[in-house]
């Protein structure tokens, strides 16, 4: 049996990324394992019109290799939508051009299996065996980019509500209601709710948009926060104790799953247009937490309670839409060989600074998998090529590509000495 330098499970952004940088490397053998048909990136939520929320240089492989023919810029300049770029002088692609962007550069990588699910995997005391639904692979090393599942708060276990994942198969069904309400603070939220509110008289629904946290967050944006995704806050943060780690992920929230400035804007010019003919249906509640649903076979009924007031109320609403994110996931399919991998104390991987999950070190590595150790840089579009650089290094023993150290002005954590007084009078 063949044995591959590494198998990569899963095709999203990350690992698509990695089968770009790796497609002309003569002596790095990875295969790449798929369960769907072709690569399609939140399908659910490709609104009209709509950005992602890093600019363009962001893309599969410009971070680590900027020369590299899977570039968005080579794909606009393959398709013929450069100059049409470069004139809209916006850094940020539409989310659906980012979409064809990446099947575009997925329809010429030849190492992704589509159409393959990987049901198990073992280790024959040299390689893993990654056993699919067809036929069986070996590979030395493997790359974990299984993504994320849509998070549903635990307060909601009944009733056909609707993730924000699949808003779009079942926005006619939504628009039939007679009200609708959104629980959740991000970006998809916030997307959800204006394209609703667009519609808010033809259909004649009253929108709700609940949120537990205390404002509507923009996304914070300032140069010197931006450097908190680096290689140097990876370390730093990598580094401090797990409680503390967990603590920052709570408060650091808003610093990328904030909304947009224009966003917010753009909703409040939205309401302040539709209010010169009338009260707008709909209400906007903030610092207000779901405590409890019951759905009646025709409505649901909310239990709300307000956060700061401590007063508990109830709603009722035709349709519920939870705009409440994603949260890792641990395939079962890695069963067999749970005893190779480390765990923290609260049952996740325990990924070391290169991204290695494994007791040995340098054989199982995750992407979009380690928020809890790494940070607000793990979700990251732009810091996918850089670990994918990292995760190269570590398969291969040598540097691919050149992988950055520092790149910040600011300095995280206490110096290691103390700071000269002539530094601190200047």
């Amino acid at each position: 049996m063949r044995t591959h330098d590494f198998a990569a499970i899963g095709v999203g952004p990350f690992n698509l990324g990695l089968a770009a940088l790796t497609e002309d490397l003569a002596d790095v053998d990875g295969i790449f394992l798929e369960q769907r048909a072709e690569f399609d990136w939140h399908p659910g939520l490709m609104l009209d019109g709509v950005t992602i929320q890093v600019p363009f240089l962001a893309d599969l492989v410009t971070m680590a290799d900027p020369t590299n023919r899977f570039s968005f810029l080579n794909y606009l300049k393959q398709v013929g939508r450069l100059y049409p770029f470069y004139i809209r002088e916006s850094f940020f692609p539409l989310r659906a051009e980012y979409n064809e962007y990446c099947k575009w550069a997925a329809r010429q990588l030849t190492s992704i299996r589509w159409n393959t699910r990987v049901e198990t995997v073992t280790h024959d005391g040299e390689a893993y065996l990654v056993h699919t639904d067809g036929e069986t692979f070996r590979a030395r090393k493997l790359v974990l980019g299984i993504g994320t599942a849509p998070r549903i708060p635990a307060a909601v276990d009944q009733g056909p509500y609707v993730h924000s994942a699949d808003y779009l198969p079942n926005k006619e069904q939504l628009q039939s209601l007679d009200s609708i309400t959104i629980i959740g603070s991000g970006q998809s939220a916030a997307e959800i709710y204006l394209d609703l509110l667009n519609d808010i008289e033809t259909y004649g629904y009253h929108l709700s948009w609940i949120t537990r946290s205390p404002r509507y967050f923009p996304m914070e944006y300032t140069k010197l926060t931006l450097e908190m995704t680096s290689p140097d806050y990876i370390r730093y943060h990598q580094a401090l104790p797990m409680d503390v780690r967990d603590r920052l992920g709570r408060e650091q929230r808003n610093l990328y799953k904030g909304i947009s400035g224009d966003l917010v804007d753009a909703i409040y010019e939205a309401l302040y247009a539709k209010s010169l003919t009338g009260p707008v249906p709909t209400t906007l509640l903030t610092g207000t937490a779901l405590d409890g649903v019951i759905w009646d076979g025709e409505r649901w009924t909310l239990a709300l309670e307000h956060q700061e007031q401590g007063r508990s109320f109830t709603a009722t609403t035709q349709g519920l839409v939870l705009a409440t994110g994603y949260a890792p996931r641990v395939p079962s399919f890695l069963d067999p060989v749970r005893d190779r991998i480390n765990w923290d104390a609260r049952g996740r991987f325990d990924v070391a600074v290169d991204y290695a999950v494994d007791k040995s070190g340098g054989e199982v590595f995750v992407q979009n998998a380690a928020e809890h150790t790494h940070s607000v840089t793990d979700p990251d579009l732009g810091m996918g090529p850089y670990r994918n650089s990292v995760i190269l290094r570590a398969i291969t023993g040598r540097e691919i590509y050149p992988v950055e150290e520092s790149i910040t002005f600011q300095q995280f954590g206490a110096p290691k000495a103390d700071i000269p007084r002539q530094l601190v009078n200047q």
